[in-house]
């Protein structure tokens, strides 16, 4: 009898644990490129760094398609904030401030997936979370890459150094990545693109004026919630 409850069980979490292996295997081949990049010296610490940004971010992409709980991805992100946190502290994650400035983004960045997470998963509308990841992952990752190659045109706003062109990236991609996620839901396209127009201006305001790495707190929930709220009234 044990042994039958023990067997039911099981087989009750395999799908769990199918699911929950895919998502690790993702980040491990995320770590893996970046620990190649890192070691053939292919770029800047940084470059390394928004590797790991954006690989990371797309595991909310596996969240959605596997349907994994709402409890597996905010105890994951409480589990990694916690270890971020911790890491500027101690030496757990030693190039967690190898950004050249001080900056509590990668802290905010697990925590900004736990609270959508939380947020949109139990109204089953995980697409409004993807949107939020995704606009922090594809947007604010890639603005930095352009701004810091290819930056021709600098500003300075709050003391910190932008550039046209990686603002004008974060506007782009921003926008079409909501634009993308949200032909998933039944809304009409005019609507759609209304939309990502809005979370394009909200993502590239809140990225420009977000300090010590807020933004990847801000830029998320702002996403989000924009895209959410101007899409009542068509769901």
């Amino acid at each position: 009898m044990a042994q039958s409850i023990l067997t039911i069980a099981l087989l009750a979490t395999l799908p769990l644990v199918q699911q929950t292996g895919i998502s690790l295997a993702w980040l491990g081949l995320v770590g893996g490129v970046a620990w190649g990049v890192h070691q053939a010296q292919l770029g800047s610490t940084e470059l390394t760094r928004k590797v790991v940004h954006i690989g990371t971010g797309n595991v909310i992409l596996l969240a959605w398609w596997l349907q994994i709980p709402a409890w597996v991805g905010i105890m994951a992100s409480l589990l990694f904030s916690i270890v971020a946190l911790l890491s500027y502290f101690f030496p757990l994650l030693p190039g967690i401030k190898s950004v050249g400035r001080r900056s509590w983004g990668t802290f905010f960045y697990a925590v900004s997936i736990g609270l959508l997470v939380a947020w949109f998963w139990p109204l089953h509308l995980p697409q409004f979370a993807v949107v939020g990841v995704l606009v922090m992952t594809w947007g604010d990752g890639l603005a930095a890459i352009v701004g810091q190659r290819w930056g021709k045109h600098p500003y300075q706003l709050r003391g910190m150094n932008k550039s046209l062109e990686g603002s004008l990236t974060m506007t782009i991609v921003s926008g079409m990545v909501c634009a993308i996620v949200l032909m998933t839901l039944p809304l009409p396209g005019m609507v759609i693109f209304g939309i990502a127009i809005a979370v394009a201006i909200t993502s590239t305001i809140l990225e420009a004026f977000s300090k010590l790495g807020l933004d990847n707190l801000t830029v998320p929930l702002g996403a989000a919630a924009c895209s959410f709220w101007l899409s009542q009234g068509y769901l």
